[in-house]
């Protein structure tokens, strides 16, 4: 099953694997209290909480479990987010999710959008699973508006690394 978006494109967006020396440039993300507002669990040093996603997205690169993409902007060659496929297990059922996440700059301009539009494009074009879902903090605004725009409903309610989630969900 190929998960990884790598040299797909969108009209602003390409998708490469993230790689560890875009450590410094991902770490503002974790530097802005916003970005974790909402999930509980995190670690309060933004460098530890930054190298435990890294950890965990290489972890995925090696095992097969799908995993973040940076998202490059074409016009400037900046990374500005990570979206990708991730197989995630939601109250012991095995699921498909799109995650996404922006830098704090790069906030409100569409690009979480776009770049969960190509991943709901490539998991239907592959045939990777019958549905997708997101796991989006009951609190977390944004996020759902981007699910939304991503053609998902709300599903259900549930907890997720004991924290209270949003499942929404799109029939490939």
């Amino acid at each position: 099953m190929d998960l990884l978006l790598e040299g797909e494109k969108t009209e602003r967006l390409l998708f490469r694997k993230v790689l560890p020396s875009d450590f410094d440039t991902w770490l503002p993300f974790h530097e802005d209290k916003r970005s974790s507002e909402f999930w509980k669990g995190l670690p309060s040093d933004p460098k530890i909480a930054c190298r435990q996603q890294f950890n965990r997205i290489f972890e995925r690169y090696e095992n097969d479990l799908g995993t973040m993409n940076a998202l490059i902007l074409k016009s400037t060659g900046d990374l500005i987010g990570l979206c990708g496929l991730l197989k995630q297990n939601v109250d012991n059922i095995e699921e498909l999710e799109i995650g996404y996440s922006i830098l704090p700059k790069y906030w409100k301009q569409g690009y979480a959008s776009e770049a969960a539009k190509k991943c709901k494009m490539h998991a239907r074009n592959n045939r990777l699973a019958p549905s997708l879902i997101s796991i989006i903090h009951i609190d977390n605004i944004p996020s759902q508006r981007v699910a939304m725009n991503n053609g998902m409903h709300l599903e259900k309610t549930t907890t997720y690394h004991n924290n209270p989630v949003y499942i929404f969900r799109v029939l490939l």
